[in-house]
């Protein structure tokens, strides 16, 4: 049986698929990296696993995380989307997409891609920590708290440093994994 990291809930296919195939890994396309912002957005408050469960009905929701369709939905639209039992409905987080998706299109205009402004805040490189045990890990760092400032002078919403510390361990800028977990290094 193959060693994870301690947070993985073995009994959801859904989050041992995710810490597997994606926790982690260096993602460097824009409009993944957009949903994966999104998702962490809408945790704030919430399980990981509530979030994994409900990804579906999100894409579908907005648009398949297409980011330029997100950030021309009207208010009409977000708040149809306070009837869909299928996501969470919280309307800070559902009026939070689409101003995030607007910030990220000025940084799009402004660095080239989303990628290569994030990327800029590692070197282009992932920066492997020393975790023992996840219990161990901070839930916020220098870097999340520098990362989630700049995010907030540039109209991100719902970016506080522990979600931002959160997207950069999920967008593999920042590789968290424990120790002894057979997806610790990998890219």
């Amino acid at each position: 049986m193959a060693k994870r990291c301690g947070w993985v809930k073995m009994t959801n296919p859904l989050y041992i698929a995710y810490h597997d195939e994606e926790w982690g890994q260096a993602l460097h396309d824009d409009q993944a990296l957009f949903e994966l912002l999104c998702m962490e957005t809408y945790q704030a408050g919430l399980s990981w696993e509530t979030v994994l469960n409900k990804r579906q009905a999100f894409r579908e929701a907005f648009h398949g995380y297409q980011i330029q369709a997100v950030a021309d939905m009207t208010d009409e639209e977000l708040e149809a989307l306070m009837d869909n039992p299928a996501i969470i409905r919280n309307r800070a987080k559902i009026f939070a997409t689409r101003a995030n998706a607007q910030a990220f299109l000025q940084v799009q205009a402004e660095f080239g891609t989303f990628d290569a402004y994030l990327w800029s805040f590692v070197d282009g490189k992932t920066i492997v920590n020393d975790v023992p045990d996840y219990s161990q890990a901070p839930a916020k760092t220098a870097l999340s708290e520098k990362l989630s400032k700049e995010f907030k002078k540039r109209g991100f919403k719902f970016t506080g440093p522990v979600a931002v510390l959160s997207y950069l361990q999920a967008a593999g800028l920042v590789d968290d994994h424990e120790n002894d977990c057979e997806w610790k290094g990998l890219k």
